[in-house]
């Protein structure tokens, strides 16, 4: 018998009364505990772990820590040799301030300061360019078909380093690169594989104005200040910069276009590519090491004798950026909203479900993951080296970020309407009398589903989502939780202020845990596994891992 929200709120409410071990999924969620989420919090989240840095001593600190918990919860060890260890081989590079990149104008040379004048994507023996090539402005750098739009249609790039702006074409027209909204093609990443794909041997991005006419540089040499981090088998990558908005006049001498003349440009929506009449090299140096940094993962055997053989499984990556360029003094960067807060949330969700008299059909696996911070490292690694084979793991609900500030009235899942998950999102909301709703446009991330570990799961065939509270806060007004995200996305984020010294509203926590452990449990207890929706960019990745049982 399905239970109508009503009967199912309160059946919640009474488990409150009732001081008994969890044995059905309403005493489970109302087990979740706002005390222990913190007790895992001021532990990951304090400075003895140093940010947890991938493969530093505050980031092993903190696996360690994550296994102990595991154990004691009682989860089976399934990582290397028995234990809850999926150890990575990978290679750090940072660049040093002896790397040379110099530009030739006609005969004329100018050298480059790295961290004033450019920085580097990606820093390593790949970027190395001792012979000048030519540079090409090649406008947004984008090609984008279904906008009848091309950057490189007149332009040669083959062989050659592109140069373009950040961002794309101005639209007011929903149907023309999303309107206001940013699209997958405006992007670095995106720009960098199109770049590539035309033939250029590297690229150059002169990021985005703001209003006041500066950029926003000094935060981006922050970002960029922290180690560069690959798996050890990463394809070897090409160079790839970012140019101070204030030095890109010297790659536009002798062009017949000034730097100005592009700003004019794309104000007046009249973008053109052309040949720049200059070239650089590019002779980095480095500080390399190679190191071995683990995911931490256990399991919840199923109870079904069938089913218990196909895997649920629930991430959360714990790592941050560790000790980095210090802001008002404090140089490390705890990441308590970014990830502590969802490493201690899977912890409490292992817990509550490990305590269940009877545990749901399937089996589910807690991975916490390493590299996120650094291009999903954790999260690739786990699918290029399984540990349950991929075509049996039927879908990932993955952890980044938790509610902190005030309950919510609403949810937005990120990946649901690629896959038959939405059903339980939905299933779920309607018990807990919530709203799903799209990610506020305010946020609306270009390729928004793949800026955490659940794009890596999903590109490997695995149907996946990503549950945050909306913005439709109890105790605030729409506009004031919009207001605060923003705040907290421009002043906290990625910074050392994303610490313990943040106010925590722990009843809101386990509001949200209740919800990802909801949808978690019923795919787990469910006799129909999710499936990619017709016209899913990822049905082909699980047509083949079921081919090929993988």
């Amino acid at each position: 018998m399905k239970i109508t929200r009503p009967i199912y709120i309160l059946l919640i409410a009474v488990n409150v009364l009732i001081a008994q071990a969890p044995n059905n999924l309403p005493d489970a969620l109302m087990s979740i505990s706002g005390q222990a989420i913190k007790r895992h919090l001021d532990f990951l989240g304090s400075d003895l772990f140093e940010g947890r840095g991938t493969g530093t001593t505050g980031g092993n600190l903190a696996a360690k820590y994550l296994a102990q918990e595991l154990n004691k919860i009682g989860l089976e060890p399934v990582g290397s040799g028995g234990t809850y260890y999926q150890h990575i081989p990978m290679h750090g590079s940072t660049a040093l301030n002896s790397s040379k990149l110099e530009v030739f104008t006609e005969g004329t040379s100018v050298v480059l300061e790295l961290w004033s004048d450019y920085l580097l994507f990606k820093s390593g023996d790949q970027t190395f360019t001792p012979n000048p090539i030519p540079l090409v402005f090649v406008g947004y750098g984008i090609n984008a078909p279904e906008f009848d739009y091309n950057d490189y249609q007149s332009i040669d790039a083959e062989g050659k380093i592109v140069v373009f702006l950040d961002g794309e074409p101005i639209s007011d027209n929903d149907d023309y690169f999303n309107g206001a909204a940013p699209s997958i093609h405006s992007s670095p990443e995106a720009k960098q594989r199109t770049a590539l794909s035309r033939g250029a041997r590297g690229s150059i991005l002169i990021p985005e104005l703001k209003n006041d006419g500066n950029s926003d540089w000094q935060n981006l040499i922050r970002e960029f200040k922290f180690e560069n981090v690959t798996l050890a088998y990463s394809a070897t990558g090409s160079l790839s910069l970012l140019i101070n908005p204030k030095a890109a006049e010297k790659i536009f001498q002798k062009s017949g276009k000034s730097y100005s003349d592009i700003l004019s440009m794309h104000d007046e929506m009249r973008m053109t590519s052309f040949d720049l009449s200059s070239s650089i090299s590019f002779k980095g140096e480095f500080k390399r090491r190679d190191f071995i940094a683990p995911n931490v993962v256990g399991m919840i055997e199923g109870s079904d004798p069938e089913l218990r053989n196909t895997y649920v499984l629930i991430s959360a990556h714990y790592d941050h950026l560790g000790i980095g360029p210090a802001v008002k003094g404090d140089s490390i960067y705890n990441g308590v909203f970014d990830n502590a807060v969802g490493a201690a949330g899977l912890l409490e969700i292992a817990r509550v479900v490990n305590s269940l008299d009877v545990k749901p059909k399937r089996s589910i696996v807690f991975l916490l993951l390493t590299g996120e911070e650094k291009g999903l490292l954790g999260s690739q690694y786990y699918v290029d080296h399984p540990i349950f084979p991929l075509y049996k793991t039927v879908a990932n609900i993955n952890v980044d970020g938790v509610a902190l500030w005030d309950n919510f009235k609403s949810i937005v899942a990120l990946g649901e309407n690629y896959s038959t998950i939405q059903s339980f999102v939905y299933e779920t909301a309607d018990k807990f009398d919530l709203d799903v709703v799209p990610i506020p446009e305010q946020f609306m991330q270009l390729e928004s589903f793949s800026r955490s570990d659940q794009i890596s799961f999903a590109n490997a065939g695995i149907p996946s989502v990503l549950i945050y509270e909306g913005p439709d806060y109890v105790n605030m007004t729409y506009q004031e939780g919009i207001e605060k995200l923003i705040f907290y996305s421009d002043s906290i984020y990625h910074t050392p202020f994303d610490d313990l010294n943040q106010h925590l509203n722990l009843e809101a926590a386990v509001q949200h845990l209740q919800i990802i452990l909801d949808v978690a449990y019923s795919i787990a207890d469910s006799e129909t596994e999710p499936e990619w929706k017709p016209g899913s960019p990822f049905i082909n990745a699980r047509l083949r891992s079921i081919a090929e049982r993988r």
